[in-house]
């Protein structure tokens, strides 16, 4: 994927080298690397410069990023995609149940990857899959997906340093009780799995979910979830530690009565733009399945 991105620079700038300026706009060491080592990747005012040139006030920065490889391992395939926002260094989806990220051994050609890979092939233009959000196979809703090398370093850093606000929608059995509160529980792997986790106070790693009741209806609690950490099926497990499992969550509560995956919605992202620092906000409507638990007359 190609993008070009310039900068004018002011005084604030004047006299700093050019890798410098770059690491303050979020450039990763490793990202400079990269670059500078592409074909007239520097320019200012039009002419080619090194990374350790100076910038002057009012000079024009330009940096060309030019990635020419696609993803390996992620063939193609033409799957219906619900794009929410797309620009030149990310691209939003609303993914639905029953769809996973990447390819798996079981699963090569039905993932989020293999459609987006076909989605930029169709266009020309090489793809790599880098998620900066990933969401389990059955949990529907908002992921983000950078489209650059840098802008994937960028909302990367964003994840880690809680800069990107995550909102999920859950459906449990029961009032929650109560209302609302946050679970401090940390996690660990489950000994003799490799896929599920356990709350571990003992040497588990640092878990943090906020919650609040949204309604209560048809005997389920409609719960909204905050993430400020990130573990593995942290919502899933947090819940049923509280005492109030998602229902049609096969791995820690197989009760498929109303719904055959676990009820969790990525509703809401939130997060600063990579390159241009504007705030961004996106929601996905609550899915069918979701909604028809709690809203059902039958």
């Amino acid at each position: 994927m190609n993008r070009t991105i310039i900068y004018h620079i002011t005084a604030d700038d004047n006299g700093r080298r050019i890798e410098h300026f770059l690491k303050r706009r979020g450039f990763s060491a490793q990202n400079i690397t990269v670059i500078k080592r592409m074909p007239l990747s520097i320019l200012v005012n039009g002419d080619h410069r090194y990374m350790r040139d100076t910038l002057t006030e009012g000079d024009c920065l330009t940096v060309h990023i030019q990635e020419t490889k696609c993803s390996e391992k992620i063939p193609p395939v033409k799957i219906p995609l619900h794009i929410v926002y797309e620009d030149e260094d990310l691209v939003v989806v609303n993914k639905p149940a029953g769809m996973p990220i990447h390819p798996s051994m079981n699963n090569y050609t039905h993932s989020l990857a293999n459609g987006l890979a076909f989605y930029y092939h169709s266009q020309g233009k090489p793809f790599i899959f880098r998620c900066c959000n990933r969401l389990d196979r059955d949990t529907s809703g908002l992921t983000v997906i950078a489209k650059h090398l840098v802008s994937g370093s960028i909302l990367s850093s964003m994840t880690r340093d809680r800069q990107m606000i995550r909102e999920y929608l859950a459906v449990t059995k029961g009032r929650l009780t109560p209302k609302s509160g946050t679970i401090t529980a940390p996690l660990a792997r489950k000994p003799g799995t490799v896929i599920e986790r356990i709350v571990d106070f003992s040497c588990g790693e640092r878990a943090v979910t906020h919650y609040r009741l949204v309604e209560y209806k048809n005997g389920h609690s409609l719960v909204s979830l905050r993430l400020e950490t990130g573990r593995t099926h942290q919502i899933r497990i947090h819940m049923k530690y509280l005492g109030y499992p998602l229902i049609g969550d096969y791995l820690y509560n197989p009760d498929m009565e109303y719904i055959n995956r676990q009820a969790l919605h990525s509703y809401r992202l939130s997060f600063p733009h990579p390159i241009t620092g504007k705030q961004m906000e996106f929601r996905a409507p609550l899915p069918d399945d979701m909604k028809a638990v709690l809203y059902h007359t039958g």
